[in-house]
């Protein structure tokens, strides 16, 4: 029987606030871009990816209040139904925040199989309160949001992690 082998542990230095913030913003500065066409099928949510990214990596400083003021400011930018993203992100953080330790036990490859499910969740929440709202479903390509978002995450993560590894010391051998 086949185990899969631990991810690799690297010793990062912890994110600091601003920097948490600044990633944060510009991740809600690329999804108010104007996106046309078969753009509009496949965007994914950059918040919602950078809001999960954060509870996996730094549960301790991402938390229900910033997904929540994150999702109240997305309801205003986008015009939504007030409260639908704020909802959607909570309980996204809220499962980033619950499976953190096993999402970080795999390669950063194999995350992006956990993180889809959750990526899901959060179109689907969206999606559900606006039927309840009076919207006709939006139709399946909805979804492939989702998926683009899972395929992101590999990126996103060594992009994101990129500040966070130490300067080597030039007089330690």
């Amino acid at each position: 029987m086949a185990h899969a082998r631990p991810a690799p542990q690297e010793i990062l230095l912890p994110a600091k606030t601003g920097y948490i913030a600044l990633t944060l913003i510009a991740a809600l500065l690329v999804n108010l871009l104007p996106w046309s066409g078969y753009g509009l099928w496949i965007k994914p949510d950059f918040v919602a990816l950078v809001v999960l990214y954060w509870c996996v990596e730094q549960p301790r400083k991402m938390g229900f209040v910033a997904a929540w003021l994150l999702g109240m400011f997305m309801d205003v930018a986008d015009g939504t139904l007030f409260g639908q993203h704020a909802l959607a992100y909570i309980i996204l953080a809220y499962a980033g925040i619950v499976l953190h330790r096993r999402v970080r036990m795999f390669a950063v490859t194999p995350q992006a199989l956990h993180i889809i499910p959750l990526l899901l969740l959060n179109d689907l929440i969206i999606v559900i309160v606006r039927m309840l709202a009076g919207a006709d479903f939006p139709g399946w390509h909805y979804f492939i949001g989702s998926f683009v978002a899972g395929a992101l995450w590999p990126p996103l993560s060594a992009l994101l992690k990129i500040p966070l590894r130490p300067k080597p010391d030039p007089f330690h051998v």
